[in-house]
């Protein structure tokens, strides 16, 4: 009898004892000394994973397409998925379980984000040599909820709960870029000046958000201190919310121009990184 699932190649029960040898990587989920990984756990995710709020739904053929999986063994995982609730089925389209929801409510409870993120912190610290932050708004300011701290004896004055404007620095034109309900109320006011760099036209301050959203991702250069450069990208949390912004901040003799362009994709990484750690897309 036939099947949508119908395929040449036979793969019988590969699904249920199927290993990879070898020790896993280190990392703060690495795997016991011993533990060898389940390959098939990797191809579920490869699945879950293509799925995105602007592709909420695919066909069979896509998801193979998208994962690259051999096809009978993809067919088997989505069948199998779609009975366990990890994937729901309407025609011929699948989409994430709804079920899902329910077995990720938990995961917020007492979520310490300043601790989930701490990994893509230290990595984002380590790999540029400057101090690393995580800012959320908090009202008309951003304060710094986290952050990993340079070890050059040089460095940009930071603490935890630090509180600083929304209108100066590429924090808070992140935090403004990716949250256009407080745009209105922050620059319906008069803009504070603190240097000669800051921005206080409102005009040139919504082209320039636009311009964050455009690459991702924003610089700025002494405009909340002088001698003090940022780079800084959002993070985002479940269903794509805004959780904040992260980056470095450094003095600019180390921050220059040429520095922050070459820097600047290793903070995308990390935002996205602490995205992922957030459970976000």
């Amino acid at each position: 009898m036939s099947s949508e699932f119908d395929d040449q190649d036979d793969i019988a029960d590969e699904i249920g004892d199927e290993l990879v040898s070898g020790e896993a990587d280190d990392g703060p989920r690495a795997l016991p000394r011993g533990i060898r990984p389940l390959l098939v756990l990797g191809k579920i995710r490869q699945i879950i994973e293509v799925f995105a709020p602007d592709r909420p739904e695919l066909t069979f053929l896509e998801i193979r397409k998208a994962t690259g999986l051999p096809a009978s063994t993809c067919q088997r995982l989505v069948a199998n998925m779609v009975a366990e609730q990890f994937l729901d089925r309407h025609g011929d389209r699948y989409r994430i379980g709804l079920r899902f929801g329910y077995w990720a409510s938990p995961a917020g409870a007492g979520m310490d984000v300043s601790e989930v993120v701490r990994p893509a912190l230290e990595w984002l610290r380590d790999a540029t040599g400057e101090t690393s932050c995580l800012y959320r708004r908090e009202g008309d300011v951003r304060v710094c909820v986290a952050m990993a701290e340079t070890y050059h004896a040089i460095r940009r004055e930071m603490y935890v709960g630090k509180l600083m404007p929304l209108h100066a620095g590429s924090a808070s034109r992140v935090l403004l870029a990716w949250d256009e309900s407080i745009v209105d109320s922050v620059l319906d006011r008069a803009l504070e000046r603190f240097t000669t760099t800051t921005v206080t036209d409102a005009a040139l301050l919504r082209a320039l958000l636009a311009q964050t959203r455009h690459q991702g991702y924003a610089v700025t250069f002494e405009e909340r201190d002088p001698g003090a450069a940022s780079v800084s990208a959002p993070v985002f949390g479940p269903g794509r919310v805004l959780v904040g912004a992260l980056g470095i901040s450094g003095p600019t003799m180390r921050i220059s121009t040429q520095q922050s362009a070459e820097w600047a994709p290793l903070v995308v990484r990390a935002a996205q990184q602490a995205t992922r750690l957030l459970g976000g897309q």
